[in-house]
């Protein structure tokens, strides 16, 4: 039916396909065929093979990667062609994200992107250059008319490249449906890419998910190395545990004669031969795919680089991946029971690797054996889920009682293991927030403000700060730290995700002369400082920040940096740089006349592209850079 509806449309005049094509789009009406081989054309090098070094679904730091990067030989300049017939409904010229991108609907309603560009093609180059000196900017995003740029299968729409984000030369290329989602391009089944290649498997965590749970007898979580025996992955011994679980997988794609890396698609739970949760990373919602970050073990991305997929459905996670049971992949193991796992791993072309092992049920036991030399006693603390865990490390042969204070009252805890040198406590924080513990004469303080429940607008108020959390920042239960030292705002923890921002309002303890000039910086964890912004009334500055962890105020008070690289009647070229707040705008004129400058913030460089080409440039020329601190730097020079 979809074959014969469209043969006939493309029957009429382009005027009235394209005006046909409009309306079904836009009331979501367009037919929309199962994936099939041959229904797109490769964008780059068509009929020949292709490598790829990135695949949809692999985990990026906030976001599902949501299409294909295709290799470009490691050079730019290849020509990019249409995937179908459609016309060109969106494109935009950026120096961050997808960079130059061409977005082209099809008749069938979907969407296919082309991003990285180099450039973009005639007429579309001369069309983008034009509103780009209407309007005297480089930063450009336009939705043409359907009937302005029609475009057939196969024609060269642009040259790939490696403008925005990109981290080498490549083309990023999409498939999206009316609504944003982002579908596998893989599942049409390009000639142009092999994959026979199943995909490796490398570790196993389990996860307790209740204070009553244990892994090897303890509580905590605990990694697994996979072993390949002939085809099957396999893990060295029997796991020992006991209570409710969840497990990780660490797992990748490899495609055929390529190096790289790539996503896995699927992921499957059996758990004594019942499927109990699996996630097929299809079809993501552009606008939730920031969700990633409770799809995986966040803490273990950020702190380590490791990326390990969940086997079950955490809270606060609304991605529509998932197929699980009523503990959404959950499952409790019971003492003396055996369990058979399995695991399999799938790739975009139902290429597949298991990995199967034994849990023995354990009933936790408590062995009272004398602690390791000790020189100096010691409290270290962990929160797992709504569990505080506290290790005391003691001088003394017997493993010593925790105590702990909530609002100034005790509470004794008694260990519950004891692991190499030191005795574990658990406690459950929904009992009540503890202001410190006590142990082997050492004491430590909480910096604990207030348990925050997600799914509803909670404000926290402190001596030093106002946060307000949304119904949507957070996905779980978060037990928020604050404290304040000197002016270094620490507020949550780092590796805790926010799903949308939180706004906070600080009152500093330094005075600015001009705070048009002071703004708050996130601090993270290293040497890097983010320019958050932020409003002052009086002397309280409010900003808002999909951020947890260190926050402070600093003035940027310097102008940013211009290098001149070189001029000529053709062009003129300039490295510029800012030390702090960054690059908010930058403009040059010839004679008084505008000329745009277009920016590669990789290379901190900026480069003049003229209107008419057969005019050269001649005579005074002035570069004004400003920064987002509204500080300004001013470069003349002659041509």
């Amino acid at each position: 039916m979809w074959k014969t509806k469209n043969y006939l449309i493309l029957k009429l005049n382009k005027q009235l396909t394209l005006f046909i094509l409009c309306t079904l789009t836009s009331l979501g009406l367009a037919a929309q065929p199962s994936p099939q081989a041959g229904f797109f054309t490769f964008p780059i090098k068509p009929g020949v093979r292709n490598y790829l070094s990135g695949s949809m679904g692999e985990i990026r730091s906030n976001h599902f990667h949501g299409g294909l990067d295709i290799k470009t030989d490691q050079r730019e300049g290849l020509p990019v062609y249409a995937a179908a017939d459609g016309y060109i409904s969106r494109v935009k010229q950026s120096t961050y994200g997808y960079g130059n991108i061409i977005y082209i609907t099809h008749l069938n309603g979907l969407v296919t992107t082309y991003a990285h560009l180099q450039s973009f093609n005639l007429p579309l180059a001369e069309f983008m250059l034009k509103k780009q000196y209407e309007k005297k900017t480089f930063e450009l995003e336009i939705f043409p008319e359907p009937d302005k740029f029609p475009i057939k299968r196969g024609d060269v729409i642009g040259l790939s490249g490696n403008t925005g984000g990109s981290g080498g030369p490549h083309l990023h290329f999409e498939i999206r449906d009316e609504k944003d989602r982002l579908y596998n391009p893989l599942k049409y089944k390009f000639t142009e890419i092999l994959d026979t290649t199943p995909p490796d498997i490398y570790t196993l965590g389990i996860l307790p998910l209740n204070i009553h749970a244990r892994i090897s007898n303890e509580f905590a979580r605990a990694e697994f190395a996979a072993k390949k025996v002939g085809s099957t992955y396999t893990l060295a011994d029997t796991v020992k545990a006991h209570g409710l679980l969840g497990l990780e997988l660490q797992t990748n794609d490899r495609l055929d004669g390529a190096a790289n890396k790539n996503g896995t698609q699927e992921v499957t739970l059996f758990v004594n031969g019942k499927a109990i949760y699996q996630h097929h990373i299809e079809q993501v919602p552009f606008e939730i795919s920031r969700q990633v970050s409770q799809h995986i073990n966040y803490n273990m991305f950020k702190r380590y680089g490791r990326t390990f997929q969940k086997a079950f459905v955490d809270y606060g996670n609304d991605l529509p991946l998932y197929r699980a049971n009523y503990q959404q992949g959950r499952f409790a193991v019971k003492p003396d029971s055996i369990y058979e796992v399995k695991l399999v791993a799938k790739d975009s072309y139902d290429n597949s690797s298991t990995l199967q092992f034994i849990i023995k049920g354990q009933k936790p036991v408590f062995t009272a054996m004398q602690a390791k030399a000790v020189k100096q006693p010691k409290l270290t603390t962990e929160i797992l889920g709504n569990v505080l865990k506290i290790s005391a490390s003691d001088t003394s042969s017997t493993p010593q009682n925790v105590e702990l204070f909530i609002k100034g009252k005790a509470m004794v805890l008694v260990p519950s293991y004891i692991r190499n040198a030191a005795s574990v406590s658990l406690y459950d924080l929904r009992g009540g927030l503890p202001d410190s513990i006590r142990s082997c004469g050492v004491s430590q303080a909480f910096s604990f403000k207030q348990m925050v429940p997600p799914a509803q607008e909670t404000e926290v108020k402190t001596d030093f700060a106002t946060i307000q959390f949304g119904k949507e920042s957070l996905y779980d239960t978060l037990y928020f730290e604050a404290k304040q030292e000197a002016d270094v705002y620490t507020l949550g923890d780092y590796f805790t995700p926010l799903h949308k921002a939180i706004k906070v309002t600080i009152t500093p303890p330094v005075t600015y002369k001009d705070k048009t000039k002071a703004a708050v910086y996130f601090l993270g964890t290293g040497r890097g400082r983010g320019y958050e912004g932020g409003t002052w009334n009086g002397n309280s500055i409010t900003f808002t920040t999909r951020n947890m962890g260190k926050f402070k105020v600093m003035e940027d008070v310097k102008a940013p940096t211009i290098k001149l690289l070189g001029k000529s009647p053709n062009q003129i070229r300039f490295k510029i740089g800012d030390d702090l707040s960054g690059i908010s705008s930058f403009n040059a004129w010839v004679n008084g006349q505008w000329l745009l400058m277009k920016y590669e913030h990789k290379q901190a460089l900026i480069y003049s592209e003229k209107l008419d080409k057969s005019i050269p440039l001649s005579g005074e020329v002035i570069l004004k850079v400003k920064d987002v601190a509204g500080n300004e730097a001013v470069f003349t020079t002659k041509i």
